[in-house]
């Protein structure tokens, strides 16, 4: 057997591998929330827009919730308004929220919209201003229920899915720029981390996907490689110990929210390895950390 032959049938046994997933997801909500290097980078940009076509053409809904922390943290510096972060979230004033609905609403959430349907997909874009899709009040506390004043960052009171299902459930993919509305009509910026997690409770999702630019959740940072999946209980542990910290938190904080709302597994993966989102989702190992209510093989 010569060596293309080799590489047919090890391409094969792949799609093999991958088989029992997709039957197990066909007809799912994927909720991914795409942020990180995946977005800066050109290579994985396209790597991850493949991934997410490919998930709605063998029978997946993937739901595409985005960020966009460097583009607004650019934006800011060349305006000369300084940016400040508490536990991960940007605290943000009134001139820090118009740029980060600029940013987010009139320029990524258009960007990734516009490369999913060059690459062949039907996609369409929203932010949670949108009919009222994501409802939020200020957010008043950190993530130790001590008070905060971060501006105009929004706590989800209501996720409107109405919308996200019927489009979801059609042709399209979805994307949600992270922008709340209050009942005054104001808008807030939300953590796109937070978002995703709503928006995958309330649609049922069967898994959300936190794209992150390390290799997910370790126990010391001069560990090779990440925990590969851990209990919700265990996250609090980690979180109390402040082995899980800094921006981290609202990431493993969202896992535990959508868990909680209904969503079988939700995962921290690298983002900077190609096509992570199918090796996520179709392979054995996955490439980062799974977090699930119960301990399982």
């Amino acid at each position: 057997m010569n060596d293309a032959m080799q590489t047919i049938i090890k391409k094969a046994e792949i799609l093999i591998e991958a088989l029992p997933y997709m039957q197990k997801f066909a007809g799912r909500t994927v909720v991914i929330k795409y942020g990180g290097n995946a977005m800066i980078n050109a290579e994985l940009k396209h790597t991850v827009m493949d991934d997410i076509i490919l998930l709605k053409y063998i029978g997946l809904n993937p739901v595409v919730v985005h960020g966009g922390g460097p583009e607004i943290s650019k934006m800011l510096e060349q305006l000369n308004i300084k940016s400040s972060f508490v536990n991960g979230l940007r605290v943000t004033d009134e001139a820090t929220m118009e740029v980060a609905q600029m940013v987010l609403v009139g320029k990524t959430n258009k960007e990734i919209v516009s490369m999913l349907n060059l690459k062949g997909a039907k996609a369409i874009g929203f932010c949670g201003i949108d009919g009222g899709l994501i409802e939020c009040e200020k957010l008043t506390q950190d993530v130790d229920g001590g008070e905060a004043d971060l501006g105009y960052v929004g706590r989800i009171t209501r996720i409107n899915s109405k919308v996200l299902e019927l489009v979801s459930k059609d042709e399209y993919i979805p994307v949600v720029a992270p922008i709340g509305v209050g009942r005054d009509g104001h808008s807030f910026n939300i953590n796109a981390d937070t978002a995703a997690a709503a928006i995958a409770g309330a649609l049922k999702a069967e898994k959300l996907i936190l794209l992150t630019d390390v290799d997910g959740v370790k126990l010391s940072p001069d560990d090779a490689e990440a925990v590969p999946v851990l209990t919700a209980a265990r996250v609090h542990e980690l979180i109390g110990q402040k082995v899980i910290n800094k921006g981290m938190i609202p990431k493993a904080l969202s896992c535990l929210e959508a868990l909680d709302a209904g969503v079988s597994r939700a995962s921290i993966i690298d983002g900077r390895v190609p096509h992570c989102v199918l090796l996520e989702i179709f392979t054995n190992r996955g490439v980062g950390t799974m977090i699930v209510n119960d301990e399982r093989p």
